[in-house]
């Protein structure tokens, strides 16, 4: 009789290829799936999956755990909610490469950009690197509970070759440009999975100034490009402009795919300043730019960008107010005492926002629109119960009724701001681009903004919302719901080798209880080096995850198995 390490035994298979699920068993052996049907032999293990589904792991392209990755072995908010693939170093921005008189100027624009406290990154990150393949080969020696890949970040990148003239996007000379070129195809060569880049005007350090890569030239950008095609791998990653003409925008991108002859992945979101239908006009673009044979991507995400708000968390309504700066370093209990107090709130409720970083003022009075992050959470808020609707109900000023919110539930209480993809109460625009088939579910930005956003849960967010409580009208196929969490973001970026569940295949799946799947509100923690704080968020359902055959999570508790890996460059399926 055959043994393996485990057997899944009486779940809803789900092969990832979009076809119907089918009830069996799954039997692993030394990291791969050794059996799928009816497992006569025994496991050393055995799940009883019942009543479940049996899935492949998810895959999130976009995040942020580039420091993470470095100082400790979970990478939490996604593995928590099945996925089992990450890939880091998108927006531009990251690490690597960096010389050693340039940390403070990428951790001041990490700190700006994605919202990791530069005390974390002092503590935590140990620089045992400065080229690419030096942080690849670091990142070689690091296990984890994922799998998880790296891009090249072009705002370190033109730091590195350009120095202090890089950070003020002087222009490059042709010398620097054939750096630049030669470096990124060094580092794809050496592992990464391709280059990033940024062209918003949001991506700005804590004090305002713009990341180094948003006015690159079209030169520059194309020297990158050049530099995936003498490699001859790797995607190119892109953040457009949210102020520029859709059409031009995309024009560029295009020029740009032209000249690499590889994938590019741009993110795309419904905007609520200028064009709100330019994500339609785009879609239509990328539409034709598939059928002329390039090979574009628009990474997109199934609920709100949204903001979270709370006195424990980076940013509310007063925290650029010049009475407020005093109090920002204080313990949560300090400050709620000290707003309690009727001389500080007097001052507090007369001043204004004052900031030289205009996005981060944009936030600050973005409060206006929040309502109560609830449990579990309500990513599709009535908009009629927003934070400026009540104040005018109870006769008070926005300022009164926003102090009154923070110190609620003794200054625990958050707030959340539903954002991008969300208009007139509906996330019509989201389905639409998700349904496209040029687009691939993304965006989750876990290891960023630890004190803004937790969307690394979009994937048990979107199993609940788009499929399993949807409405009929509206509701996603399981089967393409799948699909659409494993195989296709694997494959936009060359990860062919997982996002499905074959004999012979990856054992990286997920065992999940869709009827008990639940999401929790997010919850700060202060469990970062430094004693730095972050966003957390946990569900139920899942009822087991598998790395490499190892099984890393049980009813949603880390098993301490750190089978993850860094993955260098593509991977053919096997």
């Amino acid at each position: 009789m055959e043994r393996y390490d485990f057997v899944i035994r009486g779940g809803e298979i789900h092969d990832g290829l979009g076809t119907p699920g089918r009830i069996g068993d799954v039997a692993i052996r030394g990291g791969v799936i050794a059996a799928i049907g009816s497992v006569s032999g025994t496991g050393a293990h055995e799940i009883d999956a019942a009543g479940a589904i049996v899935t492949p792991g998810f895959i999130d392209v976009h995040t942020h755990y580039d420091g993470q990755v470095t100082w400790e072995t979970t990478l939490a908010p996604s593995s928590n909610h099945g996925v089992t693939t990450v890939v880091m170093g998108n927006c531009g921005v990251g690490f690597a490469p960096c010389h050693r008189d340039q940390h403070d100027m990428l951790i001041e624009l990490m700190e700006g950009v994605e919202d990791v406290p530069e005390v974390v990154m002092a503590a935590g990150l140990p620089w045992n690197w400065e080229t690419f393949p030096e942080y690849l080969d670091a990142l070689e020696q690091r296990h984890m509970d994922v799998d998880f890949a790296a891009q090249l970040p072009h705002s370190a990148l033109r730091v590195f070759v350009m120095g202090p003239r890089g950070a003020r996007q002087e222009a490059p000379t042709e010398a620097d440009l054939a750096q630049m070129r030669a470096l990124t195809t060094e580092a794809v060569r050496s592992g990464a999975i391709g280059v990033s880049t940024s062209r918003n005007l949001l991506h700005r350090t804590r004090a305002g100034e713009l990341a180094p890569s948003v006015f690159s030239e079209e030169a520059e950008l194309l020297a990158l490009a050049g530099g995936l095609r003498d490699a001859g791998d790797g995607v190119f990653q892109m953040i457009p402009s949210v102020t520029g003409d859709a059409q031009h925008e995309f024009a560029l991108m295009r020029r740009i795919a032209v000249a690499s002859g590889r994938p590019l992945a741009f993110s795309l979101l419904q905007s609520h300043s200028g064009d709100e239908d330019a994500w339609s006009h785009t879609l239509s673009l990328l539409s034709a730019a598939n059928e002329d044979g390039l090979e574009m991507r628009a990474q997109v995400f199934p609920r709100p960008v949204g903001f979270l708000y709370g006195l424990d968390l980076s940013f509310h309504y007063f925290s650029l107010h010049p009475s407020y700066r005093a109090l920002a370093d204080l313990s949560l209990a300090e400050k709620v005492i000290a707003l309690r107090d009727p001389e500080v709130r007097a001052r507090l409720l007369v001043e204004e926002p004052v900031s030289a970083n205009e996005f981060a003022l944009a936030i600050v009075k973005g409060f206006a629109r929040a309502l109560p992050m609830t449990d579990p959470p309500n990513y599709e808020p009535d908009m009629r119960y927003r934070v400026s609707q009540e104040a005018k109900k109870r006769g008070q000023t926005l300022a009164e009724h926003a102090l009154d919110l923070l110190l609620a539930d003794d200054g625990k209480a958050i707030y959340f701001v539903p954002g991008a993809n969300y208009r007139d109460g509906n996330l019509d625009a989201a389905r639409a681009m998700a349904a496209h088939p040029n687009t691939v579910l993304g965006l989750g930005d876990g290891g960023a903004h630890y004190g803004l956003i937790c969307d690394g849960s979009f994937p048990t967010s979107y199993l609940q919302s788009w499929v399993r409580d949807a409405r009929p009208d509206q509701a996603v196929a399981l089967p393409a719901a799948i699909r659409a969490l494993s195989l296709e973001p694997a494959w936009s970026v060359g990860l062919r080798d997982r996002g499905t569940l074959r004999v012979g295949g990856r054992a990286d799946l997920n065992v999940i209880d869709l009827a008990r799947l639940r999401l929790y509100a997010p919850t700060v923690a202060y469990d970062l080096p430094g004693g730095g704080r972050r966003l957390r968020q946990n569900a139920d359902g899942y009822l087991a995850t598998f790395v490499n055959g190892q099984m890393t999570y049980r009813n949603g508790v880390h098993t301490g198995a750190l089978p993850g890996r860094l993955i260098r460059g593509a991977r053919p399926q096997a």
